[in-house]
């Protein structure tokens, strides 16, 4: 009796091949559905993502699940149900998440789920990851923080040498007005 050999097609080699390009230097990835996309808004999501340094593609979830499993990044199988898409996050992950969840407001894109600094989001995890603020807010919240300290001794500083500046001004002004 004959061994069964299957037969894998040049393209579809090619096309796991191709998705597994793209996700190499990829760490952070968000599944999405995009169902009831016209292309005028798929394009403007993916100008947009474009921006954050994301890349929004629609994908097989076959080749996808293969792609990843070569990877070596499991859990995602269940998030490559029905028709997904899938943004590349090679930036900062929660400003390409915060940038999805307001397209969702505008359009039908549903949210699946994603796969962030090694761990697998769903929906509402990755909704809440959208809330906190960015690593550029955070950074910038600190700067003021630490800012404030020094602005406040300048102010200290300059405030007899203003005080004296006024005194004279006024004493100008009065002088004047005689």
């Amino acid at each position: 009796m004959a061994e069964y050999v299957t037969k894998v097609q040049p393209s579809k080699v090619e096309a796991v091949a191709e998705i597994k390009d793209k996700i190499e230097n990829v760490n952070d990835f968000v599944v999405t559905d995009y169902r009831g996309l016209t292309v005028e808004q798929i394009t403007g999501l993916r100008r947009k993502l474009r921006e954050l340094s994301t890349e929004y593609k629609v994908v097989k979830n076959r080749y996808a699940k293969i792609a990843f499993n070569n990877k070596g990044i499991a859990g995602l199988d269940n998030l490559l149900v029905g028709p997904s898409a899938i943004a590349m996050v090679k930036g900062d992950a929660s400003s390409a998440v915060k940038a999805i969840f307001d397209f969702t407001k505008e359009a039908p894109v549903q949210v699946k789920g994603g796969y962030i600094d090694g761990n697998i989001f769903d929906m509402q995890q990755l909704e809440a990851f959208s809330k906190l603020p960015t690593k550029m807010e955070l950074i910038s919240s600190l700067m003021g923080t630490m800012k404030a300290p020094i602005q406040n001794l300048v102010f200290v500083l300059n405030a007899p040498m203003q005080k004296l500046v006024r005194t004279i001004q006024a004493v100008a002004d009065q002088k004047e007005g005689k």
